[in-house]
């Protein structure tokens, strides 16, 4: 037996191996630099690590390889687009994730001068969350490159366990975090197990665990059909409830609600992204010739996701789980692009997640400035009269919940528009009729928060608003500037990701 050395591209690797190179430094970090330096340290190492990340990822953008890790990933236009949106999404995300203020309200409380209070409040910071995100954006990175079954499922474990650990970091509500992280990880290791068994399943189908083989073996039809059927509805399974589609969403509203606000954004919205990623390639490459035995039972979840999601968001009264269920929407919506099987569902799907992902984590940011004494307030009862005590903050939520809604002249209405284009364009009518309705649906949740904020009086444990701090204000900025800007002047980034976006088979 001859020994052969595997053989990398590591210029295009790179992303991947300096993300995770920063998360071991702030590993190190955490382990020998003084707690009073250490936030202020790793704020620097994740920022730079991320900006270091991405210009690599743009020095090699035009590059494409299959073979950049011996098969096990290909490096094409659509997998830099969706790896350039975690970055970027990661890069808005830690300004929210390092904003300390979120622990003034219980530094506050402690007795003593204002020096003693700010040393406290230093040695509660849980500065850990840096490597732990930093670990979690390289598995994202690697998921929606993945081209083997096996590096599919270690990226899905990469990207999951630090978010397992993650819910559970706030330290003021903690029951209810620990208890969103086990429910995360319980779930999340049910999960594993179904795409694990899809993976076996299609390994007996084709003989092969690389997508490139599992496609030959749906062209050719050679293999056992019940093999393959069990496989695509197994490792689907795993991949959906990533995803929070309906009807795996249910660890969705307990877990945003239980996990600190910042990781919840980042979560959401990252997640989103990677996962999506995965699914577009599986689909679009491995099993794009197998789509009469997964689109029609597909268009069925799609639809029962947006008008479940919609449905649900009505009912509910606290603002992360309403919007929870809006993200659950919002998977039904993205799933259009993945039925379309079409270039045109490519590219609108990469636009949608990222315009989505960006305002998603606007909306969270200002959920993190309504607080009182306690801490954050979500119960949307006391955001009676909100507009009236802070009409600028108020109108940025309105803002982002109109954009939610699809309203006109906001980037997630162009990201919607186009998925459900593409899907009529492929035949699916019933797609953008539900899609359409499930929006009419959802746009009253938003309402409702919105007269609530603007036209009711305000209650008299109503929250208050804090001052935003350097960090959620350049949070709330960008995604604000950049979901306007691309509701009104969407045309440069499509036509750069119509150009760019393609899968390499």
């Amino acid at each position: 037996m001859t020994f052969t050395a595997p053989v990398l591209e590591y210029a295009l690797l790179a992303p991947i191996l300096i993300v995770l190179a920063g998360a071991l430094i702030g590993v190190l970090i955490e382990a020998f630099v003084a707690s009073a330096i250490r936030p202020t340290a790793q704020l620097f190492v994740a920022i730079a690590t991320i900006v270091i990340a991405f210009a690599q990822l743009v020095r090699v953008h035009g590059k494409s390889s299959a073979t950049a890790a011996m098969g096990a990933v290909t490096f094409d236009g659509a997998g830099v687009l969706l790896q350039g949106s975690i970055l970027i999404i990661a890069l808005i995300s830690f300004f929210l994730i390092a904003d300390q203020d979120n622990f003034t309200a219980a530094a506050a409380a402690v007795p003593g001068s204002q020096e003693e209070r700010e040393s406290h409040q230093a040695r509660i910071r849980t500065t850990e969350v840096f490597p732990l995100t930093l670990f979690a954006v390289a598995g994202m990175l690697l998921f929606p490159i993945a081209s083997d079954l096996i590096t599919l499922f270690v990226a899905l474990e990469m990207l999951s366990l630090p978010l397992y650990l993650m819910a559970g970091l706030s330290r003021y509500r903690r029951l209810a975090s620990q208890e969103a992280a086990l429910k995360y990880f319980l779930l999340g290791a049910f999960s594993s197990a179904f795409f694990l068994f899809g993976a076996a399943f299609l390994y007996g189908y084709s003989s092969s665990l690389t997508f490139a083989g599992i496609q030959a073996a749906v062209t050719g039809g050679a293999g056992n059909d019940v093999f393959l059927l069990l496989g695509i509805s197994l490792i689907s399974i795993g991949l959906l409830f990533k995803v929070s589609a309906f009807p795996f969403h249910s660890w969705t509203p307990d877990v945003y609600q239980g996990a600190p606000t910042a990781i919840t954004a980042f979560m959401a919205a990252a997640t989103k992204v990677a996962a999506f990623g995965a699914i577009l390639r599986l689909f679009y490459v491995a099993l794009a010739n197998a789509e009469w035995q997964w689109r029609p039972v597909m268009i069925v979840i799609a639809i029962a996701t947006m008008v479940f999601g919609s449905l649900v968001a009505v009912a509910q009264r606290d603002a992360k789980r309403m919007l929870a269920y809006s993200s659950i929407a919002h998977a039904g919506f993205l799933l259009s692009g993945v039925i379309a099987l079409s270039k045109s569902g490519l590219d609108a799907s990469i636009f949608y997640l990222f315009v989505y992902g960006i305002a998603t984590v606007g909306a969270f940011a200002i959920v993190t400035l309504v607080r009182d004494s306690a801490g954050e307030v979500t119960d949307l009862n006391r955001w009676s009269g909100l507009g009236k005590r802070s009409p600028i903050v108020a109108s940025t939520f309105a803002f982002f919940l109109l954009a939610f809604a699809g309203i006109p002249m906001t980037s997630v209405f162009i990201g919607k528009f186009s998925a459900f284009s593409s899907a009529y364009q492929s035949g699916s009518v019933a797609i953008p009729i539900a899609g359409v309705l499930a929006s009419a649906i959802a746009a009253f949740s938003y309402i409702r928060v919105i007269v609530l904020m603007f036209f009711k009086d305000p209650v008299e444990d109503g929250a208050s608003v804090v001052i935003p701090s350097a960090l959620t204000t350049t949070t709330i900025a960008a995604t604000g500037a950049v979901t306007v800007i691309l509701g009104i002047f969407p045309t440069p980034v499509i036509n750069f990701i119509a150009s760019t976006a393609y899968f390499l088979r």
